[in-house]
């Protein structure tokens, strides 16, 4: 179940609804309106997951930087 944030651009009234909510939303009220997007939709899902693979990926980074200081200090230690 994917959750979503829906912002009218006229109004800037917020919702947060999820998949089956949405569909009821956007039977009701008019996704265009003079062939212009009458709303923003973000996929807080996909969000969240974005920002959690971020933070993987700059844990990573970090755990390779630290083990490549590590064999620096290793290696001075052992042949200084």
């Amino acid at each position: 179940m994917e959750n979503f944030k829906i912002v009218n651009r006229n109004t800037g009234a917020t919702y947060f609804l999820n998949d089956k909510e949405r569909e009821t939303f956007f039977e009701r009220n008019y996704f265009y309106k003079d062939g212009k997007y009458q709303y923003d939709i973000l996929n807080l899902t996909k969000a969240k997951a974005r920002r959690k693979d971020k933070m993987l990926d700059l844990v990573a980074h970090l755990c390779i930087i630290g083990a490549s200081m590590l064999m620096t200090i290793m290696y001075i230690q052992n042949y200084c």
